[in-house]
């Protein structure tokens, strides 16, 4: 198994007592800053728990696992440590930014804490809290947020080490090429269609959400405007958002719209400025305008890797190659840091053998 990377009813109450005692044992500590921190039996188990969630394995951890996963959170406590000490530090914004993008990936589009929490408020019936604990293992937002700024610092301090190194490692004219020969028929766009999305969260007023997303409808379809105004006038809007979206004929883009395949397909058959009806989920209104077709072709090095892009498919393959290469560097990276920063003034383990082998059997 790959090592987990630096990414981060009085009877009962006695008996309860008891193992509340355990998992505050600390395993080990690290002290590279004045004040030592300790990793805890608690800490490992929701660490443990939130990598098999990822993962997503039914079978527990075996004690071998559990002291990878360990071994993984010394090296990020030595590395957190190394950035505090070298004057590395991360504010809240970047955390919660950081955060929101955890989040957007999960629902398919950049969305706010707040509606992250309606959403799944609405969806599932539990806090966000809730959510978290169940999802991840952490006991709250607050704490998943601590590892998130955890792990930006690491982030950060690594890069730093190696810079300089990093910078250099890029992939070449040759790897860009050959790559594409192997994958050429990866590299096709199929028919899609561009399409103005306006959503609006119903939020605590539906009536009023309802009116606002109506008003908008009523005048793209009677009056046409430029579009791209209309995008420049939501901009900055905190609820009404309007922005394009490029759909294949697939079933999953006939999901993301809320209609039937048949409907898609009917949709493709459309002209440009086409206006579709409003829709209302649960938590939105939403409609869209169909701005542009485009018909399915294989693409050539110097074609653009979508519409209305300016990155052509050289530049992308180039940056995804490099990305993977670099992801390479840094792992060997994190190896020699960190194992420079494995030293006996740095860290401590406090249970080993047989006494840890025991507490890690759970």
């Amino acid at each position: 198994m790959k090592r987990f990377g630096c990414i981060f009813l009085l009877c009962a109450g006695f008996v309860s007592a008891v193992w509340s005692q355990a998992d505050l044992q600390p395993l080990a500590t690290v002290k590279i800053q004045k004040a030592a921190e300790s990793i805890t039996l608690r800490q490992l188990k929701t660490r443990v728990e939130m990598y098999q969630k990822q993962i997503n394995v039914p079978a527990p951890f075996t004690i071998d696992q559990k002291k990878e996963v360990l071994d993984a959170m010394i090296d990020e406590k030595l590395v957190v440590q190394a950035a505090q000490k070298a004057g590395i530090t991360v504010t809240g914004d970047q955390v919660n930014q950081y955060f929101i993008q955890n989040i957007s990936q999960q629902v398919g589009r950049l969305i706010t804490e707040q509606e992250f929490a309606s959403f799944i408020k609405q969806n599932t019936g539990k806090s966000l809290d809730e959510y978290i604990k169940e999802e991840t293992g952490f006991a709250n937002v607050a704490e998943f947020k601590n590892y998130l700024k955890n792990q930006l610092i690491a982030q950060q301090y690594l890069v730093s080490q190696k810079q300089g190194e990093l910078q250099q490692v890029a992939a070449t004219d040759k790897e860009i090429r050959d790559f594409f020969a192997l994958n050429q028929t990866q590299f096709a766009q199929s028919e899609m269609l561009k399409l103005l999305l306006v959503i609006i969260q119903k939020g605590t007023d539906t009536q009023a959400a309802r009116k606002k997303i109506t008003d908008l409808y009523g005048e793209i379809k009677n009056q046409k405007p430029n579009l791209e105004d209309i995008k420049k006038r939501y901009a900055n809007s905190t609820d009404l958002r309007a922005g394009d979206i490029f759909v294949s004929r697939t079933p999953q883009a006939a999901q993301q719209l809320h209609i039937t395949a048949d409907q898609l397909s009917e949709l493709f058959g459309r002209a440009a400025s086409y206006v579709a009806d409003i829709l209302e989920t649960e938590a939105d209104f939403q409609f869209y305008v169909v701005r542009e077709k485009y018909p399915a072709r294989m693409l050539t090095l110097s074609d653009v890797i979508q519409p209305d892009s300016t990155t052509t498919v050289y530049e992308y393959v180039r940056e995804q190659l490099s990305q993977q290469k670099q992801a390479q560097f840094m792992t060997e990276a994190i190896k020699d840091i960190t194992t420079k920063l494995r030293i006996p003034e740095n860290y401590q383990m406090l249970k080993t053998g047989a006494a840890l082998d025991a507490l890690l059997n759970w």
